[in-house]
């Protein structure tokens, strides 16, 4: 990076934190504070609720997705515009309606105070590690590819975002990820047709996709009923439908993006306009990591991607075998490239047979190559990301942007992670401080005592993600890793809530009680690896809902004349 990346990086970074501390100055209560005066719009509702889920890990681990298994992964978003009219339908009108700060709130309305004070755990514990991870995901890839201190880069991202939640709320938020998405959807679409620009003179934007679907990169719909395929037209359609609902209905940080609003309108539009731009966005993304592996059938690619990890592996003793790898690499490419030119010029059976050939050599050989990288962490008693999916992206930028560009697209990753983490920051402390301390520990103090309050919780849940972020390990893909996060916990919130709005006969302690098994039953399943993560969420609500009921059958049958009306 040179000095005009810098300026470019810290003066974009600098200017969204001054803007949003500068903008939402002086809340002095808790509506201005936790529900941002009820003044945003559909638009701010729309692009705020699209900024907090597509964090740092969607702009560098989507395109690394995409590179090495195709648009598939597209799927695992068919599910989000069905999810979005339910919810405008059914979650939102009700929240408007109870004038509630948090989900949370509502449940106690229903059932009782246990059951909100569970609901509202459940959804701190995966929250608070999501938070973690939201930092930790940009910073552990920025920190092998500049050789910066990983830790270092955990608190900078981490206190900038502090700096501006805690000083303005949820108004603090929102305002700042308009200028946050103006400045991933720029960098994200230079970034594209850089790519073009850099191929061939002879590959056309036609040319590449022909290219991408010869090395099975285009294959966008699976409607096979293989339970064992992650992401299928199914599992986005069922799975993905349960996990937007549970996502965007009940986890607070999605909840408190459009309860901002100035009306039940407003908040409509703002979600329904995420549930047409959200599937095309996450498309674009993934068709950038497609280009992104057509330029590298053309350009050189190094057998494996994180740079942490080939020097490692060059300061051991397998050095000379991982050379001999590369060796092999670079006669693949060379081969590879010709049948490709070949093809382009004259296209039949035979040449895309020998390309496959090609692909299936070049997946063994970098396979291989992570196995020494894996001899070589263990040699030299270190831990080494082999899995380096979510590099790709970054080493294209920093290896091939023209300079000023790169300081953009690390300003983009950047304000990605920024704007993800102070959502779920401001959720988390809104959350702790109206469903746990004003509810259970401090009831009837003014408005002015608990903003400060929230203030605190929100610094206290930025120092602990970023601790969890300084001790977290990078797992098999980024994305999938807080996707999985959240399907542990998604469906069991969500069958909670389906259980309030349509099973009215259900009472507070049959839901507590089966909602305490089903955790500790999808904690089972997911550790014993039953299904894809996807189905957890259909399972976990499904099962929350069926234990509920059955637990309320027998209730009644032994006690027909109990009441199991709960206090609040």
């Amino acid at each position: 990076m040179e000095t005009l990346d810098w300026i470019i990086l810290i003066g974009t970074l600098l200017a969204i934190v001054g803007y949003g501390t500068w903008k939402t100055r002086g809340s002095q209560n808790v509506q201005d504070y936790i529900r941002g005066g009820n003044q945003a719009q559909w638009w701010t509702i729309g692009l705020s609720v699209m900024a907090t889920q597509a964090s740092a890990i969607t702009f560098l681990s989507t395109p690394g997705q995409a590179f090495n298994d195709g648009m598939g992964f597209v799927q695992f978003y068919f599910g989000l515009p069905i999810a979005m009219i339910i919810i405008c339908m059914v979650f939102i009108p009700l929240y408007h309606r109870l004038k509630v700060y948090t989900a949370y709130e509502f449940l106690e309305n229903r059932f009782d105070l246990k059951t909100r004070s569970l609901t509202a755990g459940l959804f701190l514990v995966q929250r608070g590690l999501a938070a973690g991870i939201t930092i930790y995901a940009p910073a552990i890839i920025l920190s092998a590819v500049l050789g910066w201190s990983l830790n270092q880069l955990n608190i900078i991202i981490g206190v900038l975002v502090i700096i501006y939640t805690v000083s303005g709320g949820t108004k603090a938020v929102s305002v700042t990820q308009k200028h946050q998405m103006a400045v991933i959807f720029t960098g994200m679409f230079i970034a594209f047709f850089l790519i073009l620009s850099y191929l061939p003179d002879n590959i056309n934007f036609s040319n590449a996709l022909e290219i991408a679907t010869v090395n099975d990169k285009m294959n966008i719909l699976d409607f096979s009923f293989d339970f064992e395929n992650r992401y299928t037209f199914w599992s986005g359609i069922i799975g993905g439908t349960f996990l937007m609902l549970s996502y965007f209905g009940t986890d607070q940080s999605q909840v408190q993006r459009y309860l901002s609003g100035k009306s039940l309108r407003e908040m409509q539009l703002g979600l329904i306009f995420n549930g047409i731009l959200k599937v095309p966005m996450q498309f674009f993304i993934l068709l950038v990591g497609v280009m992104v592996f057509v330029f590298y059938q053309f350009n050189e690619s190094p057998i494996h991607f994180n740079p942490h990890a080939q020097e490692v592996v060059a300061a051991s003793s397998y050095s000379d075998d991982f050379k001999v790898l590369e060796s092999n690499q670079h006669q693949l490419f060379e081969e590879k490239k010709d049948l490709l030119n070949a093809y382009i010029s004259s296209p039949n059976q035979d040449l895309k047979s020998q390309i496959s050939t090609v692909n299936t050599a070049e997946k063994e050989n970098r396979n291989e190559a992570k196995l020494l990288l894996e001899k070589a962490a263990n040699e030299h008693q270190t831990k080494i990301e082999t899995n380096d999916k979510d590099y790709v992206f970054i080493h294209f930028i920093l290896n091939n942007l023209p300079r000023g560009l790169i300081g953009l697209l690390l300003a983009v990753i950047l304000s990605a992670a920024m704007s993800s983490t102070a959502s779920e920051l401001n959720a988390l402390a809104s959350t702790t401080t109206i469903d746990i301390y004003k509810r259970s520990l401090a009831p009837g103090r003014d408005d002015m005592h608990y903003v400060k309050a929230t203030k605190w919780f929100t610094f206290g849940w930025g120092l602990l993600a970023i601790c969890i972020a300084c001790i977290a390990y990078l797992a098999d893909n980024l994305i999938q890793l807080v996707n999985i996060i959240g399907s542990i916990f998604y469906g069991n919130v969500l069958g909670i809530f389906l259980l309030a709005f349509f099973f009215k006969h259900v009472k507070a302690n049959a839901v507590f009680v089966a909602a305490i098994i089903t955790q500790v039953i999808v904690l089972l399943g997911w550790y014993q690896d039953w299904m894809p993560y996807l189905w957890l969420n259909l399972f976990g609500c499904t099962l929350v809902i069926a234990i509920a009921l059955i637990i309320s059958f027998f209730n009644q049958l032994l006690n027909p004349k109990a009441d199991d009306i709960t206090t609040t």
